[in-house]
C-alpha cells in the first residue's frame, strides 16, 4: 500500500474543484454518444496498471498497439494543465511516481529526447513477450519491425512460456 494514497484519500475537494476537474476531463471525453469522460482517478489507475504490467510481464502486443495502450498518459498530459492548482499539487507525486516506474520498465528511443512533451511515446518496453514463431534473433519481433531504429540491447525479447514468475 502506498502511503501517498492514504494522504490523497484524506483530502476533500470543494464543489468548485470537482466541477473544474470534470470540466478539464471533457477534453479527453470519448465523442461516441452516451460515453462518459474518464475520471482523474481512472486515468491515473490505468497509467499505473499499464506500468505494472510492463514491470511484471512485459508487453505482448505490437508497436502500434503499444502507443494505443499508453493513451491514458497522453490524456493525463492534456488534462493536467487544466486541473485546479490544488488538485495538481495533491496528485503530482502520484503521477511522478508512476512516470518513474514507467521509465524503469522502458528504454528510450535512441537519439530522441527523453523528456519534454510526449516523452512516454518515445520509449519502448524493456521486455517484449512474443510467440516463438515471431522472434527473430537479434532483431525486432513481428509487429515491432516498423520501429525506426534497431532493437536496443536493453530490450529483451521473451518467447511465450519463458516469462519469469
Amino acid at each position: 500500500m502506498n502511503p501517498a494514497d492514504d494522504q490523497v484519500d484524506a483530502i476533500v475537494l470543494s464543489a468548485e474543484e470537482y466541477d473544474a476537474v470534470r470540466a478539464a476531463l471533457t477534453v479527453v471525453a470519448d465523442p461516441r454518444v452516451g460515453r462518459q469522460p474518464p475520471t482523474l482517478n481512472s486515468l491515473l489507475e490505468q497509467w499505473s496498471d499499464m506500468t505494472a504490467d510492463l514491470e511484471q510481464e512485459g508487453y505482448s502486443d505490437c508497436a502500434p498497439e503499444f502507443h494505443h495502450s499508453i493513451w491514458c498518459r497522453s490524456a493525463l498530459a492534456k488534462v493536467w494543465p487544466l486541473l485546479p492548482l490544488r488538485v495538481r499539487s495533491i496528485r503530482q507525486s502520484e503521477l511522478d511516481c508512476i512516470d518513474e516506474r514507467y521509465r524503469q520498465a522502458t528504454v528510450p528511443w535512441p537519439g530522441r529526447p527523453d523528456d519534454g512533451a510526449g516523452w512516454w511515446g518515445r520509449r519502448v518496453p524493456r521486455r517484449l513477450e512474443v510467440e516463438a514463431s515471431e522472434y527473430r534473433e537479434g532483431d525486432w519481433p513481428a509487429g515491432w519491425e516498423t520501429m525506426p531504429f534497431p532493437r536496443p540491447a536493453a530490450v529483451e525479447v521473451i518467447t511465450w512460456g519463458d516469462v519469469p514468475e
